[in-house]
Formats: C-alpha cells, sequence, structure tokens
C-alpha cells in the first residue's frame, strides 16, 4: 500500500522544475492569490475523510482549530453522512473529495459509488474495490474509472458536500491511462485538482495541464522511512526548508483508539497510531511556533477555487 502512495505521489511531484518555470509559477500563483510573489504558502490538508469516526472527529477537530486547512473525503466510505452534516453546519469548511478506486484495508471494505454492474474492471473477487493500485491499473478501463469518480462527486454533492478541489487517493488517477479522464472531470466540475508538472512526464499529460491552473510547486507526506520518534522533528524540518511558492502537506488524521485500530489492522503503515502522531504533530505547539517563525503562509484550495471559476 506505502508502495503505491508514493509511486502515485512521483508521478505527479515536481522535484526537477527549471527555475525560470518554477519563477514563473511563484509569480503567478503567490500574487494571484493576493501574496507577495517571494511568499511561503502552505496547504496542509487531511486526507481520509468518513473512513471512520476517529477519521473524522480528528480531522474535523483539526480544521476548527485551524491546524488543518484543508481536507478530502472518500465518498465510497462509509461515514459521509458524518462529514456531509459538518459541512452543512460548518458551510466555510474547505472540503475537497479523495477521488477512490481502492480499499485497502484488510477486513475493512468499501465499493463503488456507482452501480456495480458499470464498472466490473474496479471491483475484486469479493465484490469491492481491489485492495492496491496495481490491480486497478490491471482490470479497469479509463471508461469505468471517469463513470465512478463522476458517481463519487454526485454523491457528494447530494449529500451537501459543495467540494472545493479534486485529489486522488493512493495516487491511482496519476496512472497515464487515467490522468486525462481525471482533468476532463475536474475542468467539466470547474474544480481545481492536485498534480503537477513535472520534469519528464509524457508531452501527451503535459499538454493536458494549462499555463492558468494553480497546482502546487511540491508535496510533502510522511512515510515508513521516517520513525515514530522523530515524528515532530520530521513535520518542523519541513516548515524550516520550505521555498517560496505553493507546497501542499498531506497528513492522515484520527484517533488511535479500538475503531481506527480495528480498521488499519494488519497496515502499521498509514495505521492508527500513524494518524495519532500526524495529529499530534500538526496540533502541537511546536508546530505552530515553526509556522510563525519561518513567516509561513497557511492556505487552502477554497481561494484557488475561486481563482479557478472566475475565469
Amino acid at each position: 500500500m506505502l508502495r503505491s502512495r508514493l509511486l502515485g505521489l512521483a508521478l505527479l511531484c515536481p522535484l526537477a522544475l527549471s527555475q525560470a518555470t518554477a519563477q514563473t509559477k511563484l509569480q503567478t500563483l503567490a500574487q494571484r492569490l493576493g501574496y507577495a510573489a517571494d511568499a511561503k504558502l502552505l496547504i496542509i490538508h487531511a486526507d481520509d475523510l468518513a473512513v471512520s469516526h476517529a477519521q473524522d472527529s480528528a480531522s474535523f477537530t483539526a480544521l476548527d482549530r485551524h491546524a488543518a486547512s484543508a481536507a478530502s473525503v472518500m465518498a465510497p466510505c462509509p461515514w459521509l453522512t458524518e462529514v456531509a452534516e459538518y459541512a452543512k453546519a460548518h458551510p466555510s469548511a474547505d472540503l475537497g473529495l479523495h477521488l477512490t478506486l481502492t480499499s485497502e484495508w484488510r477486513s475493512y471494505r468499501w465499493g463503488p459509488a456507482a452501480s456495480r454492474n458499470e464498472v466490473p474492471g474496479l471491483l475484486g473477487p469479493d465484490g469491492n474495490f481491489w485492495p492496491d493500485v496495481p490491480f486497478v491499473a490491471q482490470h479497469a478501463t479509463a471508461a469505468e474509472v471517469e463513470t465512478e469518480i463522476r458517481a463519487q462527486i454526485e454523491r457528494a454533492l447530494k449529500a451537501g458536500i459543495h467540494p472545493t478541489h479534486l485529489d486522488s487517493h493512493m495516487g491511482t488517477l496519476f496512472i497515464p491511462a487515467y490522468f486525462p479522464v481525471y482533468v476532463k472531470v475536474a475542468r467539466e466540475y470547474r474544480l481545481p485538482f492536485l498534480a503537477a508538472r513535472p520534469q519528464g512526464a509524457p508531452a501527451s499529460l503535459l499538454a493536458l495541464l494549462k499555463d492558468t491552473d494553480i497546482l502546487p510547486d511540491s508535496i510533502a507526506i510522511a512515510s515508513e522511512a521516517v520513525k515514530p520518534e522523530n515524528w515532530v522533528q520530521y513535520y518542523l524540518g519541513i516548515v524550516r526548508g520550505l521555498k517560496p511558492g505553493l507546497t501542499e502537506l498531506i497528513v492522515h488524521l484520527a484517533y488511535d483508539n479500538a475503531e481506527m485500530q480495528a480498521v488499519t489492522a494488519g497496515h502499521p503503515a498509514y495505521g492508527s497510531a500513524w494518524r495519532q502522531r500526524d495529529f499530534d504533530a500538526i496540533t502541537g505547539p511546536e508546530f505552530r511556533q515553526a509556522l510563525k517563525e519561518n513567516h509561513v503562509t497557511v492556505v487552502g484550495w477554497k481561494a484557488i477555487k475561486e481563482l479557478t471559476q472566475a475565469k
């Protein structure tokens, strides 16, 4: 599961932008958002809302405390109604959709928002989503992927969630066969989407991105290489090392309780204790102080959506 997540991020992270291109993007992005050209902008983004009550509760707390500036929701998951109620009570909350084509936990499973007979390639032997990205790539067509992500957006809208952006659970939609569908649907719904312009990407994919797209310059996410005892220092290092431009810091927030332990049983990576460490790190005083000392401006996707829809 971790390998797939990192593979997806590797496809979208701009690790080798030329200095000229980076400067052009910086001026376009920061200034269009109303900040100085050399501003350090950071989206603190909580993934995986609707997976569990523990996930929702911790994420809501982080949003309410302004420790997280945005979050994304997994529409196929069982706790969607709870997120919808939060969205209705907090209309200013910056909630996007974490478009989901996998169901990675061993004994806690979910399936598609579309009818199963419309997306058979997305289904594993148990009738739910495949547990990992390579299975999806092997079996699902781009047409099935489009059907499913449209169904997820419509499900969220009907529930009362008005998404500020789109991104991709486990990076599945950054697979070259699916990326055009992802961009197409995002544009039709007039929503900004998480992507970037990495050097070396196929020209056919880069051609889908417009100069006016507001995309992060870099993306940060913890990996298994980070030892639990170094968790806070890892996040402090990200803040202290931020460059001018827009960075998205992806975190997974949940309380390490019996519910979350059962959901993530057998998967230490991105498991229950991992998510509690993420919550403790970004809500802690050291992290807040580091943001202040390093002159970081925390932003969200809502302002990006407004610019996207103003075009």
